[in-house]
């Protein structure tokens, strides 16, 4: 049930494999925005040199939001899990936390969902991880962060690497790098 996302950015073009057969919420919840446009001409609002790249946030649109990092998708809207179920976001936009099941480590390549630490706080931002996070997964207890991983990149790298590196101001690219497109096939 293996899932592949292609992102075309303003630097270049990186695929990752979703993992639907382990996090169908989360994968689900991603497609349904990525199929529809929803990621289109947002800018990556958060990038940290051998850390992550952050990126989802509607508010980045305007790469120089100040509420970049806040937003996400429509509130009550529905989507279609790779379970076959039908979940709806709760008034925050956020999605069910898949937690608890599959030990899938925030490694090198990862995408791992985003959220404010709340449950239920995930919805349309994720992170792209540039170093072995393990301290960001659920089943560590040395920090309370429970970031589900959903994905790995299978092509393009060194290009998400590439980003995390690029001049910045408060964690926000200097020179934005904007998503073109995220789709899923």
């Amino acid at each position: 049930m293996s899932k592949i996302a292609t992102f075309t950015t303003s630097m270049g073009t990186f695929k990752a494999e979703l993992y639907g057969d382990r996090m169908p919420i989360t994968v689900g919840n991603f497609i349904d925005l990525a199929n529809s446009g929803f990621y289109d001409g947002i800018h990556f609002h958060r990038v940290i040199p051998n850390f992550m790249d952050q990126f989802g946030c509607p508010y980045a649109k305007d790469p120089n939001s100040g509420r970049a990092g806040t937003g996400g998708p429509d509130p009550k809207t529905s989507f279609q899990g790779l379970d076959g179920k039908t979940y709806t976001r709760t008034s925050g936009g956020g999605i069910p936390d898949e937690v608890g099941v599959h030990r899938i480590s925030n490694t090198k390549g990862t995408l791992s969902m985003a959220n404010t630490g709340r449950p239920q706080s995930g919805g349309s931002q994720f992170f792209l991880n540039v170093a072995d996070n393990t301290f960001l997964d659920w089943f560590d207890n040395s920090t309370p962060s429970s970031h589900p991983v959903f994905g790995k990149i299978i092509e393009g790298y060194d290009l998400v690497v590439q980003i995390s590196k690029v001049p910045t101001k408060n964690d926000n690219p200097v020179q934005p790098i904007k998503m073109i497109s995220v789709r899923v096939d």
